[in-house]
């Protein structure tokens, strides 16, 4: 397979830049740890989420993180794996997973930027909208494996229960 080589494309505006000023005009509070990564604090459905948006230069990917407030018992690690397994399979983009050493849930996603492709706040606000999205419809089913003892089956289907017609 032959890999084409190129020098560093120039862009035209750094895409954190673009997610810092999305969270500026949107009043979020945010902190720009370096010049590759902002974490912006967001009111969720169900809980505040804390994600981060990280550029990758040698990826040139734009990657975001979402994680929410719960911390995952040991107890009930192997549960929540199960749980997130599940839920993936249903997933067209993004995907949770759990961050063993702190027992952290978390959505991640990225956008791909290669060969010096510009991202727009559209692109950037539909990444956060995607993980939000997820987080908030998910959240319960975490709750449910977490602290009230369920099943990753039994939680993803109440999740997942729709009703139909009007009460």
């Amino acid at each position: 397979m032959a890999l084409l080589l190129q020098s560093e494309p120039d862009r035209t505006m750094h895409p954190v830049d673009i997610i810092e000023h999305i969270a500026s005009i949107n009043d979020w509070v945010f902190e720009r740890q370096e010049a590759d990564e902002i974490s912006i604090t967001l009111k969720g459905g169900w809980s505040d989420y804390h994600v981060t948006f990280s550029w990758m230069e040698h990826l040139e990917s734009l990657h975001v993180a979402s994680a929410f407030d719960l911390k995952v018992p040991e107890a009930r690690e192997g549960e929540v794996r199960k749980l997130i397994s599940q839920i993936n399979e249903q997933m067209w983009i993004g995907h949770f997973d759990i961050w063993s050493n702190e027992g952290v849930v978390l959505f991640r996603n990225s956008l791909l930027l290669s060969g010096g492709a510009e991202v727009s706040p559209q692109q950037c606000e539909t990444l956060l909208r995607s993980a939000t999205e997820a987080c908030d419809h998910y959240y319960q089913a975490f709750q449910f494996v977490v602290w009230a003892g369920k099943t990753s089956r039994q939680a993803l289907e109440y999740v997942l229960f729709e009703t139909a017609g009007e009460a």
